[in-house]
């Protein structure tokens, strides 16, 4: 391995990484706030004892530890972690900043988060996540809400095949006990079932058995779990459920759960989009009531997840504060969007609009102050301008613009300066002009509104 590699699951992101992400961030942040969502950050490491416990017994082994330090880094012990996730945190910042926050809290955040995992293709150790929650309120309004603006950014994304699988805790709850699944193996039941689009019915079958689960009970589990397919309408859905969870009265409450949040989202960007699937478990042992997935159909894996969690604010606060979620996966998205093409030009842009050449020594003040005068542009509107370096032959000048992408290039030679103008060359169509140096910026975003038939976006 090259002295220069960076650490296996992590990954360097070069400016035209970095670029699309940014486009992809900024749709997802103006979408969110569009909804009266919040920014909120958190720190990378968290105390170990507040991720400890939190995800099940699969996460707990995938949880980034931090050794001790100092006088107690012999001991082999961890007191710290990384980041597995923004949910746990949040259910932190919320029991630690109650009073400062308002009764009912929607936020998003976007950060990366660390897992322990065996780095392999498409999964990494170090990833974002771009979550989006509100705290304070059982209503389905919230549910409705997500789901509308999840919906409404893969819009903006340019995704318009997917679909939403709705399914709620408690239905499984009901489902799994009404099959005979003892209570006590109820969370690595779920574990085993969310492996269903990954292994097949027959894996989690083994895998049922291997926790555990009697065959009897598995049995019914697994027909009521692949029995509804992606072609069964919610309706007929609900109809096969509440045989499931017949006198179950959590059963029966989540599943009315189901059809008001399915009545309700008829109202947002996510209409049509949104079906009952029972199939649906997410292993994560903190969900209580619905959960969530976005898929697309001829996609493996989802491109977002999420659910409710009403006791987990509790953990640390000591008392029930409800709390829904969902994550949109970033690093998913813009494989996909690469993939299909589905970038906008905005999000491959050079990194300048304008560069200044620099004929000679004498020139370089010059030089820069051309580059502050184009920033600083016309009515408030300037460029993003690059400077030439170091005086070089123009034509290598020219050459490097053109390899950078930079539409433009300013030239001030002797002449120009004498006259007060400035040569704009346009690098697209081959032409140059000479302008007065106060008008330059002006020109420039005006060629940039010819080519783009509005204005520079």
């Amino acid at each position: 391995m090259s002295k220069a590699q960076a650490a296996r699951g992590m990954r360097d992101f070069l400016p035209a990484d970095v670029r699309r992400r940014q486009y992809v961030i900024g749709v997802i942040a103006d979408v969110y706030e569009r909804y009266g969502f919040e920014p909120l950050e958190t720190p990378a490491v968290e105390n170990l004892e507040t991720l400890l416990g939190k995800y099940g017994e699969e996460g707990n082994q995938l949880i980034f530890k931090i050794l001790k330090r100092g006088d107690q880094a012999s001991s082999g012990e961890a007191d710290l972690a990384l980041r597995y996730d923004l949910t746990v945190p949040l259910a932190r910042v919320v029991a630690e900043h109650r009073r400062q926050l308002p009764r009912f809290f929607k936020r998003y955040q976007v950060q990366p988060v660390w897992r322990a995992d065996r780095p392999a293709r498409g999964r990494f150790r170090e990833f974002y996540q771009c979550d989006v929650d509100a705290v304070g309120s059982r209503a389905m309004t919230v549910e409705a809400e997500l789901l509308g603006a999840a919906s409404e950014v893969l819009v903006r994304l340019g995704f318009a095949d997917f679909t939403i699988r709705l399914n709620h805790r408690q239905v499984l709850g009901a489902a799994l006990a009404t099959s005979g699944v003892p209570e006590a193996l109820h969370g690595t039941t779920l574990v085993a079932l969310d492996k269903l689009d990954k292994i097949g019915r027959d894996g989690v079958a083994r895998e049922l058995r291997s926790r555990g689960v009697p065959d009897k009970a598995a049995e019914p589990v697994l027909d009521l779990f692949t029995a509804a397919g992606p072609d069964m309408v919610s309706g007929d859905v609900v109809a096969r459920l509440r045989g499931a969870v017949a006198g179950h009265q959590a059963g029966a409450q989540g599943l009315a759960e189901l059809e008001e949040i399915l009545a309700l989202v008829g109202s947002t960007p996510a209409a049509g989009r949104v079906r009952i699937d029972p199939s649906l478990a997410r292993g994560l042992s903190y969900y209580t009531g619905s959960i969530m997935e976005v898929v697309v159909s001829d996609l493996a894996g989802s491109l977002a997840g999420g659910g409710r969690y009403d006791g987990l604010i509790g953990m640390f606060l000591g008392e029930e504060v409800p709390a829904c979620g969902i994550s949109l996966g970033l690093e998913r998205i813009l494989v996909v969007m690469g993939e299909r093409g589905m970038f906008p030009p905005e999000a491959a842009r050079p990194p300048a609009d304008v560069m200044v050449a620099i004929f000679d020594a004498a020139g370089v003040t010059d030089a820069l102050a051309l580059a502050a005068t184009l920033r600083r542009g016309a009515g408030g509107a300037g460029l993003r301008v690059d400077v030439y370096p170091e005086p070089d032959k123009i034509g290598k000048q020219f050459k490097h613009a053109a390899s950078r992408g930079m539409p433009f290039v300013a030239l001030s030679g002797e002449a120009e300066r004498a006259a007060g103008t400035v040569a704009v060359k346009d690098m697209t169509a081959g032409t140059q002009d000479a302008v007065a140096r106060d008008k330059a910026a002006a020109f420039i975003l005006a060629k940039f509104g010819e080519k783009l038939g509005t204005s520079r976006g």
